[in-house]
């Protein structure tokens, strides 16, 4: 576990942080200590004044909010009970049981983490020295939770080496080389808090990057039936393999009905990110070298642009995904506008599969535009032959040079 403490002049600008994270789905209020109200009870105002009439009791100290994450190794898996345990004895040996608090659970990182918030100020107006808390207190703290709950250690490793997410190419989950379900929950973590995707489809076009693939069954099967969702594996022939997951197994919940709601805030939040992926096409056909969907999709890889391309089992293509590494936005090629749906980039790729004669460009995609092309440029051959050996329209101009010799054969015969 790494315990990390930060402190504050605005204990509105914490609560703001982490309710917006719940408003979006990446996080959850597990928890209220030392609330007169239930947490159920507990709206944003509420909150907000509970602290405020705590911090009252003495205005001299302005830095008096307390925001402090607890973060844990991706391969752990907790209850919310268990979680809720933790953050207590840790809150009490570092000195703030008796403090108002509230426990936030995350879900938008590729670790699972709380966020806790409180003032230092105690009910007869003393404040809690900050100075060295974390040092003094909260590494002894640490030491011994990860002890008693049997916590993987955090070892001396900085924050960020530990629970970065490594690139895709790097992360794509391989079946027997980890335990399935911690695999599956890293990418999880990263993909569904962090990409904006509006459908199923378009979210597997991110998870079967890493290998992975969110399957709610035949309509005909008790999972579609009941709503329910698989998380499974996939080989390098991106068929399934080992045992699926439900979706209800993993501790962040990203069942379908968890998705759905993505879905609609998702939705909204893409409209704006559309032109990096439609510029990026445009320019990528310019130089009239594209002449298919597979030499587009190596052209956008540059641009931090994926491709699904998807195709009927004759090898026709029906449909397109973009996938926007850099916006972190997934789209349908036809939500882009038909130029960019599979149609569209077909008739593209058509227009720049072409060959070049004399500086002219004769189209392969309609017969009848070829042979006026045909027919134009023979005329042209015609009309250049007959102006470089037509004769010359001279009438009766003689230049004078001549004249003057014709005079002078004239005068000798004589």
């Amino acid at each position: 576990m790494v315990a990390i403490i930060k402190t504050s002049n605005s204990v509105q600008r914490i609560l703001n942080y982490n309710e917006i994270k719940v408003k979006e789905g990446k996080a959850e209020c597990i928890n209220a200590i030392n609330f007169p109200l239930e947490l159920d009870r507990l709206n944003f105002t509420l909150k907000l004044n509970r602290f405020k009439k705590q911090a009252s009791l003495n205005e001299n100290v302005k830095r008096n909010a307390v925001h402090i994450s607890l973060n844990f190794d991706p391969s752990e898996n907790h209850s919310k009970e268990k979680l809720n345990e933790i953050a207590k004895v840790y809150m009490e040996k570092i000195g703030f049981g008796k403090q108002p608090y509230l426990i936030y659970q995350h879900y938008d990182a590729g670790h699972p983490h709380l966020h806790v918030i409180t003032n230092n100020i105690q009910r007869d107006g003393k404040r809690i020295d900050l100075h060295l808390l974390g040092i003094k207190k909260s590494e002894p703290a640490r030491k011994e939770i990860e002890e008693t709950f049997g916590l993987v250690k955090a070892g001396g490793k900085k924050i960020k080496e530990q629970f970065s997410l490594q690139p895709i190419a790097n992360r794509k989950v391989e079946y027997g080389k980890a335990e399935s379900k911690k695999a599956i929950n890293g990418v999880l973590n990263k993909v569904l808090f962090e990409y904006k995707y509006s459908s199923l489809p378009e979210l597997n076009a991110v998870l079967n990057q890493y290998n992975i693939h969110a399957d709610r069954g035949t309509e005909e099967s008790r999972i579609f039936k009941n709503k329910g969702l698989l998380y499974k594996i996939l080989d390098k022939d991106s068929k399934p393999v080992g045992v699926p997951i439900k979706a209800s197994d993993f501790y962040s919940k990203p069942t379908l009905k968890f998705l759905e709601e993505r879905f609609k805030i998702n939705e909204a939040k893409k409209e704006s990110q559309k032109s990096h992926v439609k510029n990026a096409i445009r320019i990528a056909f310019q130089d009239g070298k594209i002449k298919s969907p597979e030499k587009l999709a190596q052209k956008l890889e540059s641009e931090g642009i994926h491709l699904v391309l998807r195709k009927s089992k004759d090898e026709q293509l029906y449909g397109i995904t973009y996938v926007d590494h850099k916006t972190q936005c997934v789209f349908n090629g036809s939500a882009l506008g038909k130029e960019f749906s599979a149609k569209g980039i077909l008739e593209h790729c058509k227009q720049n599969f072409s060959y070049k004669e004399k500086h002219y460009q004769i189209s392969i995609s309609n017969p009848f535009e070829n042979t006026r092309n045909l027919e134009l440029e023979n005329n042209l051959k015609t009309n250049t032959i007959d102006i470089l050996f037509r004769s010359e329209n001279t009438g009766d101009y003689v230049p004078k040079q001549i004249k003057r010799k014709n005079k002078r054969k004239i005068r000798r015969r004589i």
